[in-house]
């Protein structure tokens, strides 16, 4: 049986390429880039090479790209850094759908006594970025927002947040790693400060991940302890990873506005597929203003989980939420926030397809559904959805 894998969001395949490019940096080429002699220098040759291609996809000059262990450290960094190095101001401003590695840092420093103002979404998981200005304050020292949703992959107008932010004096740190190799970001010029990527969701190696910073942004190094990446990272650097995170770029960039309208009809197939064969279901999110690649469907009064297991069976790989949060049984903090209700929340299921799937692949996933749902629902208790515990009216955004 074929594995069909409908789970990008969570992690993408490493390139083939990639893989072969890593290989020398793995063995003969084992030298230290810091080093001074020739067998040295030539992996720091290398090491910048990867920084430029990672440069040309993310739209930045190669010198304001600091390589990090993944996305959740330079979601960590930026935040943390700016903090710290404007200690005269102490509030923070982000909306309640971010990323978990968004999230625990912004908890850490409420513990630490700064104040953080979580802005709502609405139904749509949208943002409206006059709730930003609203926001501010005299001490507010970040604003931070997501390019895309890792669930709905809903947009965000970060660009429009970004003005905002401007004009106050306020840095913006945006998390785009679901939207790295999806969108083209073209960081360079934009009103964006910082901003997070990380490898293995485009294809590159898991373990590595990019910081852009602004030029002449107001940061403090979060890793000490050596003059690696220009000061702004202690640490060797894992020259064989992030070779191949810069082929892996490479291929993103060569491809992506044509694999960007593949993968959409795909995706926009598998939703009329669902919502045509089924009657109780709704997509999460807006359904214009989203990635590619990304659709969160509600199966009401189904468990999201048991959906996802029995499509296992069948050799179809898909998620409930968020990877990092497998084995929490938490209702998705995101679709909460859009006001979801309870019977949807649990029954939901998020599919992300990427550049290996094919029509194929959809065509069996919802013959795989059909039989998955359909099974479910003759074991499910029937009842009106206001008889359900903690239900509440509901709105198809």
């Amino acid at each position: 049986m074929r594995r069909i894998y409908l789970d990008h969001n969570a992690t993408t395949p490493l390139a083939p390429e990639a893989r072969e490019a890593m290989g020398p940096y793995l063995g003969e080429c084992y030298g230290n880039p810091s080093s001074v002699h020739t067998f040295g220098s030539r992996l720091r040759l290398a090491l910048e090479e990867a920084r430029a291609r990672v440069g040309l996809l993310l739209g930045a000059d190669p010198l304001d790209l600091v390589f990090t262990s993944g996305g959740t450290e330079a979601d960590s960094a930026a935040i943390l850094g700016v903090c710290a190095a404007r200690p005269d101001r102490r509030h923070l401003v982000a909306t309640r759908v971010e990323h978990p590695a968004v999230i625990e840092p912004l908890r850490t420093l409420e513990r630490r006594g700064y104040r953080v103002t979580w802005l709502e979404v609405d139904a749509g998981g949208r943002l409206d970025p006059t709730q930003v200005e609203e926001a501010l304050r005299g001490d507010t020292v970040l604003v931070t927002a997501m390019y895309a949703n890792n669930e709905t992959g809903v947009l965000f107008p970060v660009d429009a947040i970004g003005e905002v932010c401007r004009r106050r004096g306020v840095s913006l740190h945006v998390d785009c790693v679901q939207a790295a190799g999806r969108e083209a970001l073209r960081l360079a010029g934009r009103p964006i400060d910082s901003a997070a990527v990380s490898g293995h969701k485009v294809h590159g190696p898991k373990g590595t991940g990019v910081l852009y910073l602004r030029r002449g942004l107001p940061w403090e190094p979060l890793i000490r302890g050596g003059h690696q990446e220009r000061g702004r990272r202690g640490g060797t650097e894992n020259v064989a990873a992030l070779v191949g995170l810069g082929v892996a770029a490479g291929l993103a960039l060569g491809d992506l506005e044509a694999e960007r309208e593949r993968v959409r009809a795909l995706r926009d197939r598998l939703e009329e597929g669902i919502l045509e064969a089924f009657e109780d279901v709704q997509v999460n999110g807006d359904r214009r203003a989203r990635l590619c690649n990304t659709s969160n469907v509600s199966f009401r009064r189904l468990e999201g989980e048991a959906i996802l297991l029995s499509l296992d069976r069948l050799g179809v790989c898909v998620s409930t939420g968020a990877a990092c949060q497998a084995g929490n049984t938490d209702p998705s903090h995101v679709l909460a926030a859009m006001g979801v209700p309870s019977t949807a929340i649990h029954g939901s299921v998020r599919f992300s397809l990427g550049r290996d799937t094919t029509e194929g692949d959809i065509d069996t996933t919802l013959d795989r559904l059909r039989e998955v749902v359909g099974r479910l629902m003759r074991l499910a208790p029937v009842f009106p959805a206001e008889e359900v515990p903690g239900a509440t009216k509901e709105v198809r955004a």
